[in-house]
């Protein structure tokens, strides 16, 4: 990669960059040939109940990302435990893990409790680490957010979990849905009925789809950061220097 200063004409007006590790985008990086595997996804939901929309919605989305060519896994939060209310070697605890790290997109599906996503959601996305090592488990995922409402139509929980979303560094999709009274939308067979709010469930699906097929060949250079560059340098320049002592 060459440097910035070789690339633009205006590294004067940076003087505080350090322009061994500023670079300009790199177009060749963004056109990476496509994976040809199915994109992986996995849905979480926020609730136990025995009769869950948010289960229901997040089955409907497994029906619809399933037709647009995903493979998708659906996590059941019933068993796991409460965050740091066990070992991280609890079994349902590394079943999220292990399926979090296979993903390449996530759809987090919450109720709205208490105006915001409920304590179910919040345990398993804080049960997912922000990092392992130097490795950050999430960061340049996709990622789609969707609510149920038992009144009218709310965004507080896609609100939510769109900055838990950013705080584990995914993509999160411009898109979202909200199904306001949610026991009305599903017919006797869990099924969900046709409406304004079944389209905008099959907007979001479709939508996850493009920008996994989009991003995820490309994720580690579009998560690629200055500060981290500068960062990891000066931890090799320290290790170099305490090794010539």
């Amino acid at each position: 990669m060459r440097r910035a200063s070789a690339l633009s004409d205006h590294t004067n007006d940076l003087p505080a960059a350090d322009l061994d590790h500023l670079r300009l985008p790199d177009l060749e990086a963004l056109r990476r040939p496509f994976s040809t595997h199915k994109p992986r996804i996995l849905i979480l939901y926020g609730s136990v109940r025995q009769v869950s929309y948010s289960r229901l919605l997040a089955l409907e989305a497994k029906r619809l990302l399933e037709h647009f060519g995903a493979e998708v896994k659906v996590f059941d939060p019933s068993g796991l435990p409460l965050p740091d209310d066990a070992p991280v070697s609890h079994p349902r605890v590394q079943e999220l893990r292990e399926l979090s790290a296979w993903s390449e997109g996530q759809v987090w599906v919450s109720p709205e409790r208490h105006g915001t996503l409920t304590g179910i959601m919040k345990a398993q996305i804080d049960w997912i680490p922000l990092s392992v090592g130097a490795v950050r488990p999430t960061q340049g995922k996709t990622l789609a957010v969707m609510q149920v409402s038992g009144g009218s139509q709310s965004f507080n929980a896609v609100n939510a979990m769109r900055l838990l979303g950013r705080w584990m560094r995914m993509i999160t999709i411009p898109n979202q849905s909200s199904v306001a009274k949610a026991y009305q939308e599903f017919d006797s067979d869990g099924r969900m009925k046709p409406s304004s709010y079944y389209e905008r469930v099959v907007d979001v699906c479709e939508e996850l789809v493009k920008f996994t097929w989009l991003t995820r060949d490309i994720s580690d250079y579009l998560t690629d950061r200055y500060s981290e560059r500068r960062e990891a340098a000066a931890k090799l320049e320290k290790r170099v220097s305490l090794k010539s002592i």
